[in-house]
């Protein structure tokens, strides 16, 4: 009879806290989680209990695409996700009101444009008149080709630039040899590396370009600054987990992104080991201001973006570790 008073009395209250747990779980958004090499960080995190143990309960990992009306569709749900600043400064144009609270990408090290092994391209210099590859229109690929033709002193209309529709026909259009240079990322890179050879790497191509960036809603940097402080944290940590342990985060990696665990150890260590001008692919949330604006002219030059915006004026640093409170 005690039991089953007991029983009476408990259940509710386990339900109760079954109830409060599940309401506490929380997702972040992700900008292409699961492709590209962006957000290999915040799946370390997750499995590791980083999120949790900073305090903040994340469970899942929502997977936005790019674009402005997509960050602000994605970010509507959430307190915390990750996105280009480009798509960031579109969403706020029209009329997302959001903050940039954490540099998350400070290099386009994640690229590099793949020739095959015979091809008689060996330098930039020598893309005159040759066919290059890009994903969409007012894509971030596109605007690279751009950038790295005019590394070599030439123009657009100097080469043919020929859209695939994304980095896996890419490949497929360079082994059929409907082009002659392939932008591709990690961890596509690191899947193909064997059947091509590099001409020339995003880190040896160009200048610091600050492809992705914290972001939240200006009511959630109200009310919810602790999770986000958590989150930056979490992330921080998994970084510096892959730097220590690259093939356990790359078995870590592996199945979210579904590739092996050989090819995100592959991405895992190029990324980790690069620099561009002595600045690293992941940063672990610190602004570099200057690279910012980079993209932006970047996503401005292909028509991705229209009108000037000051980001310095939606960036709120009230959430990074202390150390890392300084602008670069």
């Amino acid at each position: 009879m005690v039991g089953q008073i007991f029983s009476r009395l408990a259940f509710p209250s386990f339900a109760l806290l079954i109830a409060v747990n599940v309401a506490s779980a929380e997702a972040i958004a992700i900008g292409n989680y699961g492709s590209s090499a962006n957000g290999m960080p915040f799946g370390v995190a997750l499995a590791k209990g980083y999120f949790q143990e900073e305090g903040a309960n994340v469970t899942n990992i929502i997977a936005s695409e790019g674009g402005g009306t997509s960050v602000r569709n994605a970010m509507s749900g959430v307190a915390y996700g990750e996105a280009n600043p480009g798509a960031i400064a579109v969403a706020i144009q029209q009329g997302a009101d959001l903050r940039i609270v954490s540099d998350n990408v400070l290099t386009i090290a994640e690229f590099a444009w793949l020739v095959k092994k015979d091809s008689p391209i060996k330098t930039i210099a020598d893309l005159r008149g040759k066919k290059i590859g890009y994903t969409n229109p007012r894509s971030t690929s596109q605007a690279l080709d751009i950038l790295m033709l005019a590394k070599a002193g030439l123009k657009p209309e100097d080469a043919e630039l020929v859209k695939t529709g994304g980095f896996g026909p890419m490949v497929a259009a360079l082994e059929l040899g409907q082009i002659d240079v392939a932008p591709v990322t990690e961890p596509l890179w690191s899947k193909v590396k064997d059947q091509f050879r590099v001409l020339i790497s995003g880190s040896d191509a160009l200048p610091p370009l600050d492809n992705v960036v914290g972001v939240a809603t200006a009511q959630a940097v109200a009310t919810r600054g602790d999770f986000i402080a958590a989150v930056i944290r979490a992330r921080r940590r998994a970084i510096q987990f892959m730097r220590e342990h690259p093939e356990e985060a790359g078995a870590i990696i592996a199945k979210p992104f579904n590739i092996t665990p050989e090819v995100a150890t592959s991405a895992i260590k190029n990324l980790i080991s690069s620099t561009t001008e002595g600045i690293p692919y992941w940063g672990e949330g610190d602004i570099h201001l200057d690279g910012m604006k980079r993209i932006i002219e970047v996503q401005k030059s292909v028509g991705a973006l229209t009108g000037d915006i000051d980001l310095s004026k939606v960036i709120d640093i009230r959430f990074l570790p202390d150390d890392l409170k300084k602008a670069k």
